[in-house]
């Protein structure tokens, strides 16, 4: 039986880890043991940090609506608990949107918040 040689599927495999490593500085491009840690690592961040986005940015419009709360003379807790009560179910990205866009509107969600 003759010796099988993976040259085609071994070459095909090292050019993807190496164009997968392209941008990053020094020997991680171009080395392919470095650039073969180096991919690993960066898959690793991206799951990560794919889950710590939608975090990072739940926090923005957490701060975004409580600034304009804060204008009306209402605290966050307070005016989201008014809109659960209220039966307005809008969510936080809306309400961050409309806080920095549209205070008329904000303004609205307020009063009958309060009320």
């Amino acid at each position: 039986m003759s010796r099988v040689k993976h040259a085609v599927a071994g070459r095909k495999r090292r050019k993807r880890v190496l164009k997968a490593a392209e941008g990053q500085w020094g020997g991680r491009s171009r080395f392919y043991k470095r650039a073969k840690e180096s991919v690993a690592k960066g898959m690793m961040y991206s799951y990560r940090d794919r889950k710590a986005k939608k975090r990072r940015f739940r926090v923005l419009w957490i701060a975004r609506i409580n600034a304009a709360c804060r204008l009306h003379n209402i605290s966050y807790s307070r005016f989201m608990n008014g809109l659960k009560k209220a039966k307005i179910l809008i969510d936080r990205k809306i309400l961050a949107e409309l806080a920095v866009s549209d205070m008329k509107a904000f303004g609205k969600l307020i009063e009958a918040a309060k009320a």
